[in-house]
């Protein structure tokens, strides 16, 4: 029976004590603040990210991993283990499955598997506990990447921006669509397609987004049982009572709370708000 290692990238947002758990090993993005580079996860947390982001006038960057942060890491693991699975956030936000390929390239008698999540955040970490879940019980990495796979088709993500100026430094919007959409408060409703962030629907206010995205999960929670994770940027109290909500409107799901952390907050904004799940 082969031995094969889980490792994510950072962006999924797996708390460290359940990473340990599951014996799932993590590469960090970064975000760079002026002349500083932090890898988050390691050196910077996402209370620390949105702190140093009220106290800084420049919008901060990211960056994806070094190769040779995944090269170091597929070699280390050889020792120990005969294959790995990496699972990294979408291809079309970041160039860290590519890097991720490249390294494996580089590293001889060690088989890595890359899977593009095609999403992020604790979203992707479903993908990653899934598969450390079924590295634990001895399956192999065709049935592990199998499974991966086929979950793409029952998961579903919606996230809300609360603040449209990094959508436009990101070019989701144009100069003119940032000053209408700021004046008529525009919440655009975000979710990934092929592979990228595009609008949903666009909607007014706050609660009018969220009410969207709750109904959208209500279509399918009244269909299956789901594991569902609210996500937020900074608002944890908020967080919280949506989860509370959501435990007692659908008894049958998993509900966990997790944040958008200093890689995707950096493109969403502090006070952005989401939901994703995906079918038990």
């Amino acid at each position: 029976m082969a031995k094969i290692a889980i490792i994510s990238d950072s962006t999924a947002y797996i708390p460290k004590e359940v990473r340990d758990q599951y014996q799932i090993h993590m590469v960090p993005l970064n975000v760079v603040f002026g002349a500083e580079s932090y890898k988050e996860e390691m050196e910077i947390t996402a209370e620390q990210f949105y702190e140093e982001m009220k106290s800084k006038e420049e919008l901060p960057t990211t960056s994806q991993p070094a190769i040779g942060l995944f090269e170091e890491l597929y070699e280390k693991l050889s020792a120990e283990y005969d294959e790995a699975i990496v699972i990294t956030l979408s291809s079309g936000i970041s160039g860290t499955f590519q890097t991720a390929v490249a390294a494996a390239n580089m590293v001889e008698n060690f088989n890595v598997h890359v899977f593009d999540s095609e999403i992020s955040c604790m979203v992707q970490g479903f993908y990653v506990l899934q598969a450390a879940e079924m590295a634990a019980q001895g399956e192999t990495s065709e049935n592990i990447l199998a499974k991966l796979q086929e979950m793409k088709g029952n998961t579903r993500a919606y996230f809300m921006a609360d603040d449209l100026s990094h959508l436009h430094r990101g070019g989701r919007l144009n100069g003119a669509q940032l000053i209408v959409g700021s004046l008529l408060q525009i919440k655009p409703v975000l979710h990934f397609e092929n592979k990228v962030i595009v609008p949903y629907e666009k909607v007014r206010t706050e609660k009018k987004a969220m009410s969207k995205i709750l109904s959208l999960l209500d279509e399918d929670a009244k269909q299956y049982p789901l594991k569902i994770t609210v996500i937020h940027a900074n608002r944890q109290e908020k967080a919280d009572l949506l989860a509370t909500d959501l435990r007692d409107q659908y008894p049958d799901a998993e509900v966990n709370v997790s944040y958008f952390g200093p890689v995707i907050g950096t493109h969403l904004g502090e006070g952005s708000m989401g939901v994703g799940w995906v079918r038990k």
